[in-house]
């Protein structure tokens, strides 16, 4: 009998930087949901990803002095980078696609193409506003306080010759999927999607750009390439082998059973993504869930803000399985969570220590002390019961039924905590029945202390069996210390009671999560946090103070111009420079750097009029060029000196002199 198909993907990541503990989180419970389809016995596909092309990547490469390609290469394949990390976490994808791809680009160029012969993609301009982070269009009215209603950050005005694809074509049949099916989930993203884009009227969205070139080729149209998020979307199917001969698996696996996305990208994955889908007249996914964001000090993670958790130091300093389980155990998957590393290690010792550990630890080293490692026969029945042992018995035999419900309705934080449920019972259970009394009289109460460790050897192989898609390694251990060999690590035998033969060895291992102090840890995870900050910034040099006297005269030939600034963004590794594109008056942008990122954050100087020095020659920082210098003051307040950027009324003009 074929087995039943399962297909489930990560969104791909934008490798503009290293990937940090949101995309971890995402990806773990991809995998976690992968893992439990392949225990239930299903053919599954789980793919994962990169998203490399679009304007930042560009951008990123040439800041950094090398290719596009080169740049990406070095996050996706380099140390410590994409696969590496999903390594290190144990993550079991059967296929990783890259946009860079020779296959993929080839599909999309005949997508694009399939696409335009049919009228739907249409050439026009394009004129608007523009998030360089989020590669996203908004109209005016789609803005929030003029800023990207997504990341909250500053947009750009753009117009260029550009390609549109008719999603106003598809308004009313995308409504009708959000409104009258389970397509989006949870259901509470609904009403948003609906609200938000679909009621304002859908727009016909731009799918090409000719401002830059770092992107897929617009095969009948040179000077065009495809837009990140045609490109992006379609490598769902692209990696199954649709419209090209590298895979061959596109019939087998599509549709998707579920996407799952991050809550930013909700709006391309629900309404963009099958509209392109219907006008291909390809099969729909079935799910497309949204996910909440990790939230750090309140706000949302961002590579572009500094503000990350890396999730290779809490992975080898608190261990893989330690991770995965504080990420899909803590936070309800469809809602934000307040990441702190307080808060891992309080998980980490009140459920894997205290209750998962303690459980093991406990009942293997009774069955060693009392009977030498090994159960008599006829241990899992006893003439003699009391009230306690039908209740774990009964909790542990429906567990596996109420575990499948939450997992297939995508809730896997709530199936840890029916799985919890019963390891908590499995504790009392001691307290309750007692073994070290029982065992001062083996004559009279050996049976009953035989049978009450069978008991909880049970009970723990059935949540074991649960848990094996969240902590499959740890899952391993602990089956070699209860005696449960492959034939009881099934699916069906997870809902048989009794199924572990009484006589297995039993042997009591090192303890699978020990007891972390909270004060040493944070104390030596501060320590590592602030050595990787080092370690990734460049040596600097300290140059000697010039001797040179500069004359009065020279230093009156400098040119000092108000200067509005239009973007300021942080200069990776780098503490304290920020780079700002300002407008002179001269009608082409210039670029600064100023090392005043200690008393600023970028965000807080868009906009602003500032002074310049214009006329100075060019002069590289952190491989940067930078065309003048920023006028700043220094003053005292309470004892420490401040550095102020000199700001003017902002009525002044661009490119006014100022002395």
């Amino acid at each position: 009998m074929e087995k039943e198909k399962f297909y489930i993907t990560t969104p791909i990541y934008y490798p503009s930087d290293k990937l940090h503990i949101g995309h971890t989180y995402c990806t773990v419970a991809t995998d976690a949901t992968a893992r439990y389809q392949r225990l239930k016995g299903r053919d599954v596909m789980f793919l994962t990803g990169t998203d490399e092309h679009g304007q930042k990547i560009e951008d990123k490469a040439r800041e950094a002095g090398v290719r596009p390609k080169e740049f990406v290469d070095n996050i996706v394949d380099g140390p410590r980078g994409v696969k590496d990390l999903w390594k290190l976490m144990n993550i079991s994808n059967d296929r990783f696609i890259r946009t860079t791809d020779e296959y993929h680009v080839k599909s999309i160029q005949k997508i694009f193409k399939k696409m335009h012969d049919k009228g739907d993609i249409y050439k026009g301009t394009y004129k608007g506003k523009y998030c360089k982070p989020c590669e996203s269009f908004w109209t005016e009215s789609q803005l929030v306080d003029g800023k990207c209603p997504d990341c909250g950050r500053e947009v750009q005005d753009a117009e260029e010759e550009a390609y549109f694809f008719r999603l106003s074509k598809y308004a009313d049949r995308v409504r009708d999927l959000l409104e009258n099916t389970d397509f989006l989930q949870p259901r509470s993203r609904v009403n948003e999607m609906v609200k938000n884009f679909i009621d304002p009227g859908l727009e016909d969205l731009c799918v090409s750009r000719t401002s830059f070139t770092w992107g897929i080729p617009v095969d009948f149209d040179p000077g065009h390439v495809v837009y990140v998020w045609v490109d992006a979307l379609f490598n769902y199917t692209t990696a199954l082998g649709f419209l090209n001969d590298q895979y061959h698996d596109y019939e087998k696996y599509w549709p998707a059973d579920v996407h799952f996305v991050g809550k930013e990208i909700v709006r391309f994955h629900s309404i963009i993504w099958p509209a392109m889908l219907m006008s291909m007249e390809m099969p729909l996914p079935k799910h497309v869930f949204g996910h909440g964001w990790l939230l750090l000090d309140g706000g949302k993670m961002s590579k572009s803000k500094g503000n990350v958790v890396d999730p290779y130091l809490l992975a080898e300093h608190f261990g893989v399985d330690a991770l995965r389980f504080f990420l899909m155990r803590t936070f309800p998957f469809g809602s934000d969570g307040n990441f702190s590393n307080e808060l891992l290690i309080q998980t980490i010792n009140t459920d894997l220590a205290n209750d998962l550990g303690n459980l093991v630890s406990r009942t293997t080293a009774m069955a060693g002390k009392y009977f030498g490692g090994a159960l008599p026969a006829g241990c899992s029945r006893c003439e003699k019961t009391e009230p306690c042992d039908g209740e774990l018995i009964a909790a542990a035999s429906a567990l596996r039924d109420v575990y499948e419900k939450n997992m297939d309705a995508f809730a896997p934080h709530t199936a840890l905590a029916e799985i919890f449920k019963v390891i908590q019972r499995a504790n009392k259970y001691i307290d309750e029945t007692a073994p070290w009394a029982l065992a001062k009289d083996m004559d009279a109460n050996g049976g009953r202390l035989a049978y009450v460790l069978y008991n909880l050897l049970e009970a723990t192989r059935i949540c074991g069996i649960l848990l094996m898609p969240f902590i499959p390694q740890s899952c391993e251990k602990l089956f070699a210390q209860i005696g449960a060999d492959a034939d009881v690590q099934t699916w069906d035998s997870a809902a048989r009671w009794g199924a572990r033969p009484e006589t297995a060895p039993v042997a009591k291992g090192e303890n699978l999560f020990p007891r972390i102090d909270m004060e040493k840890a944070l104390q030596e995870l501060d320590a590592l946090q602030e050595a990787a900050k080092k370690a990734a910034l460049p040596a600097l040099e300290v140059e000697p103070q010039l001797t040179e006297k500069v004359d009065f005269d020279t230093f009156c030939k400098s040119d000092f111009r108000a200067v509005k600034v239009k973007a300021c963004e942080a200069v990776k590794k780098s503490e304290k420079l920020l780079r700002f594109t300002l407008d002179d008056g001269t009608g082409t942008d210039r670029q600064i750097l100023s090392g005043i990122h200690k008393f600023y954050e970028p965000e807080e100087l868009v906009g602003k009029t500032l002074i310049a020095i214009v006329n100075l020659p060019p002069r590289k920082m952190m491989g940067l060029e930078s065309n003048g210098m920023l006028i700043s003051a220094v003053h005292t307040e309470k004892g420490e000196e401040k550095l102020h950027l000199i700001m003017v009324d902002d009525a002044i003009p661009a490119g006014a002199k100022l002395c």
